[in-house]
């Protein structure tokens, strides 16, 4: 994954592993990938920085490489501000949105699609407009999820849809019901909008208790969809529903127009839409650069990545905003309340498709009562009638205890426990899965998206100096692509203002 953004695995893996699986003959073989935690710890513990062997000036750095300073890069370039360089410290733009590539197909790491934006959504639908994915306000299909989109595995074989309904009650469904009419009058109520900054934020008192307990003020006490609504807050928040503030865990379910053709998904997830940012902005964005140091130098800045320092009028810093007090000298403590979520991700290579029972396997599949949120399929979207091999990126956020030791238990697990926890969680699922996969891929996140616990919407950073400008979407609290590109794009526009 060099400056040319293809992907070179050899330069990317970092860790490597050869294993037979514990029950059966089968060669598994895979590697840890993205070492880049290394590069965060010399920040964390102030190690000796690199004299700079030549300075460059320019007008303006964005600090972090992910869709928040790319949408900054975006908008820079749309108002035809061009003097401007972006720092990315991993060999890969894209942060949460990074993707790899195999012989098979590309996978996406992380995010891995976007839902259809509403009308409030004007950034999104603008940029999908430039990349062809909107014409005329109709959508594309060929970017729109194919059918069957999700379903659940749940008492033994595969249902449609992920509300749990094999074996669902009577008082069960009525509480599905008069949960969605909950819903519906909290969307009709413009309190829970995205971007966020854009609903009215009078239900303050809903941030002051968690979802599981305004769920359990409800009445709402049926395990399926208590069960379901947690799975929604590990989904987008890393964090169990006893943690996520009510108000967060409402606006997962309120905050979207309700439609029926969604998501916008790629084979190579959101990596698809940094292609296309690439593709326009890549002369400005410079990989392999991390940002160590900012100061202040007269009335601007002076940035150094790397050995090289740049001397410039304004920062805008798009990176999770707890790593400015590492880099920004005479910078004020982080704010304390901000949390960020741990998670494991894996992409499986199959040769073959696994046996099973139920519903046709689908882009979105989960696992009743799974750690895991389950697995999507990179090969959903493609057109091929027949297509036996097969990419699965699999996804568990580690949310049960303190994120601190979430990411302890990253760094001293190695492939052989993961590849082996991830092939048990299928199993019941995929009774032959260790007969089908030939490799797994790991990857480590140890700070993969600020969690909106109870409380978050009092947190606020400290003041930025003035000439630096923040723009990741913690500042939201939410780890959304909108709200990622809305930061971006407004702390580009304060910059230019």
């Amino acid at each position: 994954m060099g400056r040319d953004h293809t992907v070179n695995r050899r330069a990317f893996f970092t860790t490597a592993f050869l294993g037979l699986t514990a029950k059966a003959d089968r060669l598994i073989t895979g590697r840890i990938v993205d070492d880049s935690h290394l590069l965060g710890h010399k920040l964390r513990e102030r190690a000796k920085r690199l004299s700079p062997k030549r300075v460059e000036r320019i007008s303006l750095v964005i600090a972090g490489g992910g869709i928040a300073g790319l949408s900054a890069a975006w908008q820079l370039d749309k108002r035809g501000f061009r003097d401007f360089v972006l720092l990315e410290m991993e060999k890969q733009a894209g942060g949460n949105a990074r993707w790899g590539e195999n012989e098979i197909t590309p996978f996406p790491w992380a995010a891995h699609y976007v839902p259809l934006p509403g009308k409030n959504s004007t950034l999104v639908r603008e940029l999908f407009e430039e990349f062809g994915v909107l014409r005329d306000g109709v959508w594309e299909e060929r970017h729109l999820c194919h059918s069957p989109q999700e379903r659940l595995f749940l008492h033994g074989r595969w249902q449609e849809g992920l509300l749990p309904d094999v074996a669902a009650t009577a008082r069960d469904r009525q509480q599905y019901r008069r949960f969605e009419h909950r819903m519906a009058g909290f969307r009709a109520s413009g309190e829970f909008r995205i971007p966020m900054e854009t609903g009215a934020r009078r239900a303050l008192d809903l941030d002051r208790l968690s979802m599981a307990a305004w769920m359990k003020a409800e009445g709402f006490d049926s395990s399926y969809l208590n069960w379901y609504v947690d799975y929604a807050c590990r989904d987008d928040y890393g964090a169990r529903a006893s943690e996520t503030s009510a108000w967060a865990g409402i606006h997962y379910f309120a905050a979207r127009e309700q439609e029926e053709h969604g998501p916008l998904t790629w084979p190579e997830g959101n990596g698809w839409i940094v292609r296309q940012l690439l593709r326009k902005l890549g002369r400005h964005v410079r990989t392999d650069s991390m940002v160590d140091r900012i100061g202040r130098r007269g009335n601007g800045f002076r940035v150094l990545a790397g050995d090289v320092e740049y001397h410039c009028d304004r920062v805008l810093f798009a990176a999770p905003t707890f790593l400015l007090p590492y880099v920004l000298e005479n910078a004020l403590a982080p704010v304390g309340a901000v949390e960020y979520s741990p998670w494991i991700t894996a992409n499986l290579t199959l040769d073959r498709p696994p046996v099973e029972r139920g519903a046709p396997r689908a882009w979105d599949n989960v696992i009743f009562n799974s750690p895991s949120l389950g697995y999507v399929v990179a090969t959903h979207q493609s057109l091929r009638t027949r297509q036996d091999r097969s990419v699965w990126t699999w996804y568990r956020p580690l949310c049960d205890g303190p994120p601190a030791a979430g990411r302890q238990m990253l760094l001293v697990r190695d492939w052989s426990y993961w590849k082996e926890t991830i092939l048990n969680d299928l199993t019941p699922a995929h009774p032959d899965i260790r007969s089908c996969v030939s490799r797994i891929d790991v990857m480590r996140l140890g700070h993969a998206m600020v969690r909106p616990r109870v409380g978050f919407l009092s947190a606020r950073p400290a003041p930025a100096p003035r000439g630096l400008f923040l723009a990741n979407s913690d500042l939201s609290g939410l780890s959304l692509f909108e709200e990622a590109q809305y930061r971006g794009v407004r702390a580009a526009e304060k910059a230019l203002g």
